[in-house]
């Protein structure tokens, strides 16, 4: 079909096509390369080994014996594949084996898992307020949480990053919303710092408003045993909607919400994204079981975690690199601009290093950085060593 010459659909199509073009003809294109393999802290593409430093697998579990061993008996006993949606026959004993140890883990009543964490936001959010409504969100939350915001009608308000006094600002304006949601991550995913959680819960409570946490970054990441940021502050019980993924520290796929039996209840009958889709693989149900299981058992992955993270930090803070408030295994290393962020993430890789860059608009102009993940997979001596070529790299380009 002829296409109009100011067709809004190809023009965007276009336009993205030309940049990708561009970047590619300057040998500065490093997403969506394909692994070849996976070895502990090491990822192989095209055909070099790397250390992997771009991972979301903090503990390091991908590829645990227990957690390999789990998915097999599932395959086995279960074959490749459910029926069809949860709600009629697609619910086998391994899915709701999983919810219950959610649930256990995060301390609550009862748990649902959807298909990913994205799906399991967007649903989430647009079932529990619709018109007349107000979901209030921190202005750097995941694009999921927006998203939902958006589908879900009612009014979308946002505060300044981890601003609570701007909360607070908004709170008393909606006082008189029907239902109130406030919406945040507990990591921010592109600068590794830690939500207020203490102050915001308090908000929530004086102005009767509920609160929905996304933990994605910080399930293993946060607390003494990973259980996340309610035990790393020490109010567990504070949030009310408790969501995380399985695709992360648990090396599966899907989202969940944990919380009280009838919010669970509601959203398994009502959330159009529960209701309608396919469920999970029974291996990728049972890998994420096991490896729950795994952090509980074997507690020595964390601490090896938070050992790293604060000695990757401070390497590069005393070698003067720029990674905002970072306290996570989520490390940005600012450069400014595109074009330096660019050249690292290839200087990097040449040399060894598997990192990657994120660029505007996805974080604000003049903050485009290396999006750096430390995990448990790796010794100190490669943390070291990663850190004396990013060092190198950075004098080379003039990030430091």
């Amino acid at each position: 079909m002829a296409k109009q010459t100011n067709d809004g659909i190809a023009r965007r199509i276009q336009e993205m096509a030309e940049r990708v073009k561009a970047v590619q003809e300057q040998e500065l294109y490093f997403y969506l390369q394909a692994a070849e393999a996976w070895d502990g802290a090491h990822v192989t593409v095209n055909g070099r080994r790397m250390l992997q430093f771009a991972s979301y697998g903090y503990l390091g579990l991908l590829g645990h014996p227990k957690i390999n061993a789990a998915a097999k008996k599932a395959i086995n006993d279960f074959s490749s594949g459910t029926h069809g949606v949860r709600i009629l026959a697609g619910t086998t004993l391994l899915h709701e084996e999983l919810e219950a140890k959610i649930a256990s883990f995060k301390g609550t009543e009862a748990s649902i898992v959807l298909s990913s964490g994205y799906v399991t936001n967007l649903a989430t959010v647009s079932t529990l307020i619709s018109k007349g409504d107000v979901v209030i969100s921190d202005k750097l939350n995941h694009a999921s949480i927006v998203d939902g915001c958006l589908l879900s009608r009612a009014k979308f308000a946002r505060f300044r990053h981890n601003d609570m006094a701007d909360l607070e600002r908004v709170l008393e304006r909606y006082a008189s919303a029907a239902s109130k949601l406030v919406v945040v991550d507990a990591v921010f995913s592109m600068d590794g710092d830690i939500v207020n959680l203490p102050d915001i819960v308090a908000l929530c409570r004086q102005h009767g408003a509920w609160l929905m946490v996304d933990e994605a970054h910080s399930l293993g990441v946060l607390g003494e045993t990973g259980r996340g940021i309610e035990e790393h502050f020490g109010i567990e019980g504070a949030i009310d909607i408790k969501m995380g993924t399985l695709s992360k520290t648990i090396p599966s796929v899907g989202g969940y919400i944990a919380g009280d039996a009838e919010l669970v209840s509601c959203l398994k009958h009502a959330a159009r994204a529960f209701v309608f889709s396919a469920a999970l693989p029974p291996a990728q149900v049972a890998a994420a079981k096991a490896s729950f299981e795994v952090i509980e058992e074997e507690p020595w992955h964390v601490q090896r975690l938070q050992r790293n993270v604060e000695f990757f930090l401070d390497g590069l803070k005393t070698r003067g690199f720029n990674t905002m408030n970072s306290q996570t295994p989520i490390v940005p290393i600012i450069t400014g601009d595109d074009a330096r962020a660019m050249q690292m993430v290839k200087m990097c890789q040449e040399a060894g290093i598997f990192v990657l860059y994120v660029l505007h608009p996805a974080v604000p102009l003049g903050t485009s950085r290396l999006r750096v993940n430390v995990t448990a997979a790796h010794t100190q001596k490669e943390i070291a060593q990663a850190l004396d070529i990013i060092e190198r790299i950075g004098q080379v380009v003039g990030v430091i």
